[in-house]
């Protein structure tokens, strides 16, 4: 559905006509540009503002279907960018995306959502509260916009990066964590994949809009003047990137010693469990070898003999029997 529409001047806000054409011939005349929010638009909404600021085919099937990689596409009448925002839930360690598309153009702006992780109207205020950054033009948004996802890929970085140190402090107790410990650290490791897929594709875009490394040539309908703003956009994600990559290895560590801890403990057990067949083995191999013919042996012709050792064998067993499931080797 379409959210909000209306018209800068000068980074003040005024109402812009219903009519999207009239809309941007005002903001053109007015030296100002019409900004166009939507959030998962159905193809009818999103065909009318496609015809009306003239968008790439191609960009608007992207922003329809959505399940996008983080990209800058430059077309002649437009500038596509694909943004992921995270979000992290902590009571299931659980990392959600979405996407934000941006159309960038002469006068205009149309941002597109999928998702709830990044709330664009909260971005509209805070541009909305500062006039000299939005009197900057279109550029302002696209910076707005990159710069509030990028900031709360920190804050989740800080997130995970609490969590993993509890799950750290988990493998590292005494008795190593439960039977459960390697499948969180895989889910674990699988969130952090998740969250990799979002900012790991983004360096390249933000190193272009940042006019840094070899494809830091002049991007088009990206004033000159936006440059150093986009170049803290991508000092912030590279140190997103280098976070994200100390988890993974870290996540990795954690598991192979985990794994390590499991073998040793293992090892263990198995070293208990053959002193205590060694110890049986002996009175078994005598018994074996002389046999229990005895001409005295005590108890032979009590009637009860026979159930009273049968009972012993049986409680014998399942005594064991409960020791083994207790240390968890059955």
């Amino acid at each position: 559905m379409i959210v909000d529409c209306a018209v800068y001047r000068e980074g003040r806000r005024s109402e812009g006509p219903h009519d999207f054409s009239d809309a941007l011939d005002q903001a053109r005349s007015a030296g100002g540009f019409v900004w166009v929010g939507l959030h998962e638009p159905t193809a009818d909404e999103f065909d009318l503002v496609a015809q009306e600021f003239g968008l790439h085919p191609l960009a608007v099937e992207d922003a329809l279907k959505a399940h996008q990689r983080p990209k800058l596409e430059v077309y002649d009448d437009s500038l596509f960018v694909v943004l992921k925002p995270v979000g992290y839930e902590a009571q299931s360690d659980t990392v959600s995306s979405g996407e934000v598309m941006i159309f960038l153009g002469d006068s205009f702006v149309v941002t597109v959502r999928h998702g709830e992780d990044v709330p664009l109207g909260a971005v509209r205020g805070r541009l909305e509260h500062e006039p000299e950054l939005l009197g900057e033009g279109p550029t302002s948004v696209l910076y707005a916009v990159a710069d509030a996802v990028v900031d709360h890929y920190l804050d989740v970085a800080t997130e995970l990066q609490t969590d993993l140190e509890e799950l750290e402090a988990e493998v590292f107790t005494p008795d190593g964590g439960s039977r459960h410990t390697a499948s969180r650290i895989y889910d674990f490791k699988r969130q952090i994949l998740e969250f990799r897929r979002a900012t790991g594709p983004l360096a390249l875009p933000m190193t272009r809009l940042a006019g840094a490394g070899t494809y830091g040539g002049k991007v088009p309908f990206v004033e000159d003047g936006a440059l150093p703003f986009f170049r803290d956009v991508h000092d912030h994600l590279t140190r997103v990137n280098e976070s994200v990559e100390g988890l993974d290895r870290l996540v990795s560590d954690i598991l192979s010693a985990h794994l390590a801890q499991m073998s040793v403990r293992q090892n263990d057990d198995m070293r208990k469990i053959s002193a205590w067949a060694a110890m049986a083995a002996v009175p078994t191999m005598i018994a074996g070898i002389y046999g229990m013919n005895f001409e005295h042996m005590p108890e032979l012709r009590w009637k009860w003999s026979y159930p009273v050792v049968v009972l012993v064998m049986v409680g014998l067993e399942v005594l064991l029997f409960r020791l083994f499931k207790r240390r968890g080797w059955m």
